[in-house]
C-alpha cells in the first residue's frame, strides 16, 4: 500500500481487498518504535504536460506546510515537496507520538545543508534527542564544481539513476530525555562508491565512524564552517520585514526574477515568434475554458486538459485559471524586452496569466518607458549550487539568470504602482541615515546604489563571506570614510554603465579569418571555442581570433560573460513543441559578431575596474 495513506482519515477501501483493508487498519493503530526506510527521491515532474507530478496527500502535505515550511525562512520552498521530506515527517510523527523510538533512513542529503530546509532542521533538532547523520556525498553535479575536480558515475552512491547526495540518518527519540545531540560523519566528496562502502563495512557500526558534534546556529544551520560572525553586523540589503513596511534594510522592495514555467514559449530572440507562440497558447487555452464552462460535472483538471505540446505548455497556474473559467485576451504590448541570461537580450511575454510568476517585477518595470529610467541590481538568491553573481540591468530578468536553481533576486532603484504611477526611490531613509552617520555628510541615494554594486564585485568580499552568501542575501559594510565611499561608488557606477549599456561599447578588435572557398555568411548555427580559447569558430566561413585570456576572467556563475554569449547565441529547436529560437537578425546580419567584440570589451574593462577596487 501507499504508506502516506496511513495518515489520511479514511482509506480508499475500493483499492484493497477486505482482508488487506483490515490489515491496513491494524497497522494504522499499531505503535511503531523503529521505522527503517529508503524513501523515494523524485522532487517533481519536469513539465506540467507530463501529468506525472507527485501525488497530493492532504494530511501529509498539511503537516509539512504547518511545520517545516511554516518555520522556514527561505523564499523558495519547492524542495519541501519532495516525497522523502514527507517520509521523514510521517516517521517523525509516529515516533514522537509514541514518546520514544528510532527512525533510520537512507535518503537525499539536501536537508542537511540546503537553505530551503532550515525549518525542517529546526523541527528535527527538537523532535529527537540524538541525530546522527552519515553523509556519503555523491552529488556529482554539485561537487564537480568544487576545486575543479571532475566527478562521474563511480562517485555516486546509487549510480546515474540518483545523482544526488545521500545520507544514512539515525533519528533517536528517548523518553523523558532533555538532551539534544547532533552528530555528523562524512565521506570525502572525492571518494568513489566502492571507497564509501568500504569505509562503512570496515566501521561495522555508526559509532566507529569518525564523528564530530555539530552546534546549530540561530538560523538552524548545521554545517557552519566558513560562516563569518561579523556578517550579522553588516547592513542587510533586504528583509521580509522591510518589504512588509517594517524592519530596517538598504532596500525597501526586492523581487525574484521572472519565472515563466514555459521558457520555450514565452522567451524568444524574435518578437514575432513570441507573439505567434503565445497566440497559439491563448487559442488552445480559451478553447479549454469554453469546454470546461459547459461541463456540469467537472473532471480532474489533469485528466481534462489536452497535453498536445504543439499547442500549449501547461503549468499549475494556467490550470488554476482554467478551473476558475478565466479567459485570456492576448495583446501585443505585453511583449517586453528582457534579460534571459547575462548579456542575452530577448523578448518576453509579460502577461501575468501566461507567465507563471512575475512576482514584483510589474512594480519595477510597469511599462517599457520605465526601463529607460530604472535600474536593478540582480544577484544570486538563496539556495542552489551556483557561485555568487551580480549584474546590473534595465529590464526584467529571468529567475534563472545563470542557470536553473539560481533564484535571481533583484533590487531596483525605483519602484512604482503597477499602473506605472507613484514612482518612489527604493533606498530607504534608514539606509541614508546609516551612511550619513559614519561619513558626517549628506549622501545621495544613487551613490549608495552604486556603492553597493561596486562592493558586491569585490573579490575579497566574495571570498570572505562565500559561505554566508550561500545562506543569506548580501549584507553591506559601511564605508570607513568619504574617500572610501566615493571610490566604491565611482567603480560601481562605471561597472553599471558597462553592464547596462553593453551593446553600445566599442568592439574589441578581433581578427576575422575567412575560410578559403566558403561563401560570405554571417549566420550562426552554433559557435564553439578553440581548445586554447584564443578564437571562436563562428561558422564554416568565419573564425574570430585574437581573444585575450583576460576576457574569461569576468565570470557570472560558472561561466565567463563570453561563454554565455557562445552558449546562448545558437539556433535551438525545442524537442517537445518544435519551437525554434533563432538569434540571427535578418535586419542586422553582423549583430552577433559585433556583440562578441563588445562583450570582450565589457569583460576586459570589468576585470580592470575590479582589480582596482580598494581592500575591505
Amino acid at each position: 500500500m501507499d504508506t502516506f495513506e496511513l495518515a489520511e482519515d479514511k482509506q480508499l477501501s475500493l483499492m484493497f481487498t477486505e482482508e488487506n483493508t483490515e490489515r491496513v487498519e491494524r497497522l494504522r493503530k499499531t505503535k511503531l518504535f523503529v521505522i527503517i526506510g529508503n524513501p523515494p527521491y523524485n522532487a517533481g515532474q519536469v513539465n506540467e504536460n507530463d501529468n506525472n507530478k507527485n501525488r497530493k496527500y492532504r494530511t501529509m502535505d498539511k503537516r509539512v506546510a504547518d511545520t517545516y515550511s511554516k518555520d522556514g525562512t527561505a523564499t523558495n520552498k519547492n524542495a519541501l515537496s519532495d516525497p522523502y521530506v514527507k517520509a521523514i515527517r510521517w516517521a517523525s510523527d509516529k515516533i514522537v507520538d509514541n514518546g520514544e523510538g528510532v527512525v533510520a533512513f537512507v535518503s537525499n542529503n539536501s536537508f542537511v545543508a540546503d537553505f530551503a530546509f532550515d525549518g525542517m532542521r529546526k523541527h528535527l533538532a527538537t523532535d529527537f534527542n540524538l541525530i546522527h547523520i552519515v553523509d556519503l556525498k555523491g552529488n556529482i553535479r554539485k561537487d564537480s564544481m568544487r576545486d575543479g575536480i571532475p566527478l562521474g558515475e563511480k562517485h555516486t552512491v546509487f549510480g546515474l539513476s540518483a545523482m544526488v547526495g545521500v545520507t544514512v540518518s539515525f533519528l533517536v527519540k528517548k523518553r523523558e530525555c532533555q538532551q539534544h545531540k547532533l552528530l555528523y560523519s562524512e565521506a570525502d566528496f572525492r571518494t568513489t562508491r566502492l571507497e564509501k562502502f568500504r569505509v562503512l563495512e570496515n566501521a561495522g557500526n555508526v559509532y566507529s565512524l569518525p564523528t564530530r558534534h555539530l552546534t546549530p546556529d540561530q538560523r538552524h544551520t548545521w554545517l557552519t564552517e566558513g560562516l563569518k560572525g561579523d556578517f550579522e553586523n553588516l547592513l542587510p540589503m533586504g528583509t521580509r520585514e522591510t518589504k512588509a513596511g517594517s524592519g530596517q534594510a538598504l532596500f525597501r522592495l526586492f523581487t525574484s526574477g521572472v519565472k515563466t514555467n514555459r521558457d520555450q514559449w514565452a522567451y524568444n530572440f524574435n518578437r514575432g515568434d513570441v507573439e505567434r507562440n503565445i497566440a497559439r497558447t491563448v487559442e488552445s487555452y480559451n478553447e479549454h475554458v469554453w469546454k470546461w464552462s459547459r461541463m456540469t460535472k467537472k473532471p480532474n483538471v489533469d485528466e481534462f486538459v489536452d497535453e498536445d505540446d504543439d499547442k500549449i505548455s501547461w503549468s499549475e497556474g494556467l490550470k488554476a485559471s482554467l478551473q476558475r473559467g478565466i479567459k485570456i485576451e492576448f495583446t501585443e504590448p505585453c511583449i517586453r524586452d528582457a534579460m534571459y541570461r547575462p548579456f542575452v537580450a530577448v523578448h518576453l511575454c509579460f502577461e501575468p496569466l501566461l507567465t507563471e510568476r512575475l512576482y514584483q517585477m510589474p512594480r519595477v518595470f510597469p511599462s517599457p518607458e520605465t526601463e529607460k529610467r530604472n535600474r536593478i541590481v540582480s544577484l544570486k538568491g538563496l539556495g542552489g549550487d551556483k557561485p555568487f553573481f551580480v549584474l546590473m540591468a534595465n529590464r526584467p530578468v529571468d529567475v534563472s539568470m545563470i542557470g536553473f536553481g539560481t533564484n535571481a533576486q533583484c533590487f531596483p532603484f525605483f519602484f512604482y504602482d503597477k499602473d506605472g504611477t507613484n514612482r518612489r526611490e527604493n533606498i530607504t531613509d534608514w539606509a541614508v541615515e546609516q551612511f550619513a552617520s559614519v561619513l558626517n555628510t549628506e549622501v545621495d541615494k544613487w551613490q549608495i546604489f552604486y556603492y553597493v554594486y561596486g562592493l558586491l564585485h569585490s573579490p575579497e568580499y566574495r571570498k570572505k563571506y562565500e559561505a554566508n552568501l550561500k545562506r543569506e542575501l548580501p549584507r553591506i559594510p559601511l564605508p570607513k570614510d568619504i574617500d572610501y565611499f566615493r571610490a566604491f561608488a565611482s567603480a560601481g557606477e562605471r561597472l553599471a554603465d558597462l553592464h547596462v549599456n553593453y551593446e553600445t561599447q566599442p568592439e574589441y578588435p578581433l581578427e576575422k579569418i575567412e575560410t578559403p572557398g566558403k561563401r560570405l555568411n554571417w549566420r550562426v548555427q552554433k559557435m564553439k571555442l578553440t581548445k586554447d580559447k584564443s578564437a571562436i569558430v563562428y561558422n564554416e566561413f568565419l573564425t574570430l581570433a585574437g581573444i585575450p585570456p583576460e576576457a574569461f576572467e569576468y565570470r557570472l556563475g560558472n561561466r565567463s560573460a563570453l561563454d554565455w554569449i557562445i552558449d546562448r547565441y545558437q539556433v535551438r529547436t525545442d524537442q517537445r513543441s518544435g519551437i525554434v529560437n533563432d538569434p540571427n537578425r535578418p535586419d542586422d546580419l553582423e549583430y552577433i559578431v559585433r556583440l562578441i567584440g563588445k562583450v570582450i570589451t565589457v569583460s576586459l574593462e570589468t576585470v580592470k575596474i575590479v582589480k582596482g577596487l580598494l581592500p575591505l
